[in-house]
């Protein structure tokens, strides 16, 4: 049955509809805000991306009515950057596109501090800055974080006062208080940082005073000590600190990685070796007076020799550092040489590579830790050979870990030459003859003398001068037995002190110190003296001539600790070799310097004209 509508149904249904136009006119309201709250926050970012933009123009000295009507002068440019500063100048500067390069083996972790190798410290090099950097033509030190800094007449303070503008990639400010928490952070047992503790223990304290100014002071005088000082990596506080109560778990990462430098990670927790490439986009936020140039840094795990040059003739790649025998090759090779500038060079700071012959396994002495084993393995590793066979000239030979153009060098002391009767004389007055008449040599206990020599199995050149050395030393009677490593594994046994004899190399720098490799201190559980070569002499000279500040007295300690060095052969030294790069054409303001190439030179100074970019984000 049904019933008629009363005017009190009338007056509900009235009061209901009201009640509805009202909801929806709330609801309109609220969405025209946030669709102006968008609109406020678009409007917003575009002026940040236009002042990022007036800013690095600003500073480029290219300018525009539209854009500003005042340059920046040279003298308000920090000295850091007046380098890239004048890359923005030239005529076909642009910013964009992506530099890409290569990798030769997988990284195990890129967290600073845990890493050890060259690989990570490139790629740590693009987010983590210091106080001070280099420059490049002069060698001298200069602000980059600090910007200015004054030392005691004693030379055991030194204060740095930093710029207040500086901000990590997350956005929080750099201050004073992050540089003491990078030292303490380095400094506690607990963080897996035996070899930046090892430089870092002649500092006694360091100290904030307020927001922007540190004071370090060193126990007792170092040689070093600016370097040390200004070049500690800027680790922020409120990122890195949760670790100190974690560093277990710090010590197993493999990608906490963030700073204040012109790049950084998408995700600064996020990288994983599974991920192969390592990847870097352009930190929106950094503080420099020239913003970075390319959006992204890439680098590609490309293991395989002929793998890596194919990619580089696609145009895949920027560059390609060549083995000596294809460098010769690619010199005569039209499209490579349509497509590419090519270097060869030696700057001052190259590295040398060695033979460390491993003295303690297992807590027991090895046949090794016979310097005159040593000396005779020495003699018997033909340098010259090698650098004429497998290296085609394009290397020279390393007396110790001093370079012959270095201060520090005695010139005196020349290669060990190859010598297989001193070599067997050495042998036999060490216990060692073939005494069953095989061929293979024999200690006093009839242990037949064998090793193995672990090397890196990706590096075809390296590769090639194991096999010669094994056919040198089975002339003298020893049976080494090649072992080639992936090398993250490499690493691992490394710091494990589990390995024979091991191939490998050493980066250098402008003045030497010998203390990482050499101190007997040093051979610990994960320290850098990992042939376990001990000699008090050699320790005191070397602690004296980190303390010794006068140069002209300290080079001749240097020069005695040398001769000591090449006396016992805790290394056989090798060589120096010759960088020969090829890098693409579309890679502009390719310069050398004193420290070499200019290639990843920060700030950076290298770009790619429109015309040529071929990344667009």
């Amino acid at each position: 049955m049904q019933k008629q509508l009363t005017s009190r149904d009338w007056l509900l249904y009235l009061l209901l509809s009201i009640l509805i136009f009202m909801l929806l006119l709330a609801m309109y309201q609220i969405d025209r805000q946030w669709l102006k709250l968008t609109e406020m926050q678009g409007a917003l970012s575009e002026q940040s991306k236009d002042l990022r933009e007036l800013r690095s123009v600003i500073t480029s000295g290219v300018l525009t009515s539209a854009q500003a009507t005042n340059s920046v002068a040279d003298g308000e440019v920090t000295q850091a950057f007046k380098r890239a500063k004048a890359a923005t100048r030239l005529p076909d500067y642009a910013k964009g596109d992506w530099s890409v390069d290569a990798f030769s083996t997988n990284l195990k972790t890129i967290t600073p501090l845990v890493s050890s190798d060259a690989y990570a410290a490139n790629v740590q090099s693009y987010v983590l800055e210091s106080l001070l950097t280099r420059n490049p033509d002069t060698l001298e030190w200069e602000g980059l974080i600090a910007k200015a800094w004054s030392v005691s007449d004693d030379g055991l303070v030194i204060s740095f006062q930093l710029r207040d503008d500086v901000s990590f990639s997350d956005g929080q400010p750099l201050t004073a208080d992050d540089v003491v928490f990078s030292f303490n952070f380095i400094m506690t047992e607990a963080i897996q940082a035996p070899r930046e503790r090892a430089y870092l223990d002649k500092i006694k304290t360091v100290k904030a005073n307020g927001n922007y100014e540190v004071v370090f002071t060193f126990k007792e005088p170092y040689f070093e000590a600016l370097s040390l000082a200004g070049g500690i990596a800027i680790l922020p506080k409120h990122f890195y600190s949760p670790y100190l109560k974690e560093a277990q778990k710090f010590n197993e990462s493999k990608g906490l990685l963030l700073g204040s430098g012109p790049y950084r990670l998408v995700d600064p927790k996020g990288w994983t070796p599974d991920k192969g490439n390592v990847e870097l986009v352009r930190n929106e936020r950094y503080w420099g007076d020239v913003q970075p140039t390319y959006n992204r840094i890439l680098w590609k795990i490309i293991q395989n020799d002929s793998a890596r040059l194919t990619t580089y003739r696609n145009g895949e790649l920027d560059s390609y550092s060549a083995r000596p025998l294809e460098y010769l090759e690619l010199k005569n090779d039209s499209q490579i040489q349509a497509k590419s500038q090519n270097f060869e060079y030696m700057p001052p700071v190259v590295g040398y590579y060695y033979i460390g012959w491993n003295q303690l396994r297992a807590g027991k002495a090895t046949r090794f830790a016979d310097k005159r084993v040593r000396q005779a393995m020495s003699y018997l590793t033909d340098v010259s050979r090698i650098i004429k066979d497998v290296y085609l000239d394009y290397a020279e030979p390393a007396v110790s870990p001093f370079s012959t153009s270095s201060k520090q060098h005695d010139a005196s002391l020349q290669p060990y030459t190859f010598d297989v009767d001193k070599a067997k004389a050495l042998l036999q007055e060490a216990g060692y003859s073939d005494r069953n008449g095989d061929g293979v040599l024999e200690d006093s206990a009839n242990q037949p003398f064998e090793f193995k020599l672990t090397y890196f199995q990706a590096n075809e050149d390296t590769k090639r001068m194991v096999l010669l050395l094994k056919d040198l030393y089975a002339r003298a009677g020893i049976r080494m037995i090649p072992s080639p490593q992936e090398w993250p594994v490499m690493l691992e046994n490394i710091n494990k002190k589990d390995f024979d004899a091991i191939s490998i190399g050493w980066t250098s720098g402008i003045e030497t110190d010998l203390y990482q490799a050499f101190h007997s201190s040093q051979a610990k559980s994960n320290g850098d003296n990992y042939v376990s070569y001990k000699n008090p002499e050699l320790d005191k000279l070397i602690e004296q001539a980190r303390r010794t500040v006068d140069e002209a007295k300290r080079m001749p300690l240097w020069q005695q600790a040398e001769r000591i060095l090449y006396e016992d052969q805790p290394y056989t030294f090798m060589t120096r070799r010759k960088s020969l790069l090829f890098v693409d054409k579309r890679i502009h303001n390719v310069q050398m310097t004193k420290l070499g190439l200019n290639l990843g030179n920060l700030p950076l100074e290298n770009y790619v004209p429109v015309a040529q970019q071929k990344y667009t984000q």
